[in-house]
């Protein structure tokens, strides 16, 4: 199985969680897998544990992809990454699938020059978010980093302690006035694709807005956002090529 190319003209591919489409979402093979490809960037979602280090996963809890109920906020690392997750098959025979850190998350995306499309799950406070940046900071990364989420305020946080970091407001709000409020805010968008229309894609660029949009896996519907000029497309399995 490989991924599924699609004409993305001069927008650029993010995969999301990793090529989701073809490993175990969020994991350390998924990451590797967009290394070894031509993606721009790739996303991942991460959660504050217990014990105050930040871990890989997008629902908050390991029941989904590894069978085991076990909240990533209630939990510490050490426990959290006992647990071994299903291989895409349903089986669990891959001991090398587990919950990543960040750590390993910004390690992996340096060592093959991707750009870091980090969404902020957790609502951290403005000291958690410090130190965030200044993990990702240790790495030398941080200029490497986009971050995301549907929380107004985590994003508020980032800039208030690095005011010219690229953020992205996750929404499906495609109105003039979450345009506005971005703009003010210095923000770009990342919005859930059905929202846009050519229109609307227009209006946000003559705004300043950078567009990313979510989960874009139909090739044909690649193309026709590509062709509206959508800065970014995130997708579990599409991989852009130039025609």
């Amino acid at each position: 199985m490989n991924t599924i190319k699609y004409n993305s003209q001069n927008t650029l591919t993010v995969a999301h969680r990793g090529v989701s489409g073809l490993e175990r979402e969020n994991t350390a093979a998924a990451f590797i897998a967009a290394g070894n490809r031509s993606y721009y960037g790739v996303e991942t979602d991460i959660y504050r544990t217990s014990d105050g280090r930040f871990v890989v996963n997008h629902d908050g809890n390991a029941l989904r992809v590894g069978g085991v109920n076990v909240a990533m906020e209630q939990t510490p690392m050490e426990l959290l990454q006992e647990v071994v997750l299903y291989d895409m098959d349903g089986s669990k025979d891959r001991y090398d699938l587990r919950l990543p850190t960040v750590e390993n998350y910004i390690s992996i995306c340096k060592r093959y020059e991707k750009v870091c499309v980090l969404e902020l799950k957790s609502q951290f406070t403005l000291e958690e978010t410090q130190k965030l940046i200044e993990l990702i900071e240790k790495y030398d990364y941080l200029a490497n980093v986009i971050f995301i989420s549907f929380h107004y305020s985590d994003l508020e946080h980032v800039k208030a302690l690095r005011p010219d970091q690229t953020c992205q407001y996750l929404t499906g709000d495609n109105s003039d006035a979450m345009i506005a409020k971005l703009k003010a805010a210095g923000m770009d968008i990342d919005i859930h694709h059905p929202a846009l229309t050519e229109e609307r894609v227009a209006a946000m660029h003559a705004a300043g807005l950078k567009v990313n949009c979510w989960t874009v896996d139909d090739p044909a519907r690649g193309e026709e956002l590509a062709s509206w000029g959508v800065d970014f497309i995130t997708s579990n399995i599409l991989e852009g090529k130039n025609a």
